[in-house]
């Protein structure tokens, strides 16, 4: 058993999705299609005698690790820092559940393979209300389109084929678990359509255009959201917002030429993996 192991798992922006539940959570999830980002989580994992989580230098409750380590079996100190805003739409609880599972199964020599640590994650985050594809997207890395929902065996995923600059900025936080257990039903209708678009043509033109229509059509958008993405199409860019959070992303230097002050990063190539 070792002292410590860490993992880093990219930041994940959803563009558009569709929920279909399940009583089994391995196989519940979303349809639908994001971007992996090289800003992500980095997730330290060492063995204890009680379970804590650290979160940028804050102690933290977060159900899913909780989860994640019991499903191990294991009682461990799990210290992670997000280079992404937390509850805007990036994936962070996600990348804590992933970043442990991996990282314990070091640290702790479960000899679990990726596909059953993603899948103890991404069930823990359904268990949780915290996510429904994060988990899975962030495995794959690259620009990932999920075509059928779960995790391995049951989940399907592709991807398109490109990298990108991406910028953004974070207006505030969206609650998941309100949406989700909201009426569903026109989500997902939009995102249907939206995946049906993308799957024809996926291109990252295709992806940005599916995803603000499917913002749009879901009134999921705020005014701040809305006049950021006006901004930036103005400007002669492409954005949308982040699912779920008040985030606009934007393919490019869509919003340094509207006018803001955005971050930005590029497209991860990988998935999760160990350091």
């Amino acid at each position: 058993m070792g002292e410590a192991v860490s993992a880093f798992v990219p930041g994940h922006i959803t563009g558009f999705f569709t929920t279909q539940p399940d009583p089994d959570p391995t196989k519940a999830g979303s349809r639908g299609a994001g971007l992996t980002l090289s800003d992500g989580v980095s997730v330290t994992v060492r063995p204890d005698d009680a379970t804590s989580i650290v979160l940028n230098d804050e102690a933290v409750e977060m159900a899913p690790v909780e989860r994640v380590l019991d499903a191990l079996e294991v009682t461990a100190t799990v210290e992670a820092t997000a280079a992404v805003p937390l509850g805007a739409g990036f994936g962070v609880s996600g990348g804590l559940s992933l970043g442990a599972a991996l990282a314990a199964n070091r640290v702790f020599e479960r000899g679990l393979s990726t596909n059953e640590l993603v899948t103890i994650a991404h069930g823990a985050e359904v268990q949780s209300g915290t996510g429904l594809g994060d988990v899975v997207a962030q495995a794959r890395g690259g620009i990932p389109i999920r075509l059928e929902p779960g995790s391995p065996p049951h989940g399907t995923l592709d991807g398109i084929p490109d990298r990108a600059r991406v910028e953004y900025v974070s207006f505030g936080e969206l609650s998941t678990a309100d949406v989700l257990t909201g009426e569903t039903d026109h989500i997902t209708q939009a995102g249907q359509t939206a995946l049906s678009r993308v799957v024809s043509e996926p291109t990252l033109g295709s992806f940005i255009y599916a995803s603000r229509e499917f913002a749009r059509e879901t009134d999921l958008l705020t005014p701040t959201v809305t006049e950021a993405i006006r901004a930036v199409s103005e400007a002669g860019g492409q954005a949308s917002m982040a699912m779920l959070g008040e985030t606009v992303f934007a393919l490019g230097t869509g919003l340094s030429d509207a006018g803001y002050d955005p971050e930005w990063c590029v497209t991860h190539p990988a998935g999760a993996t160990l350091e």
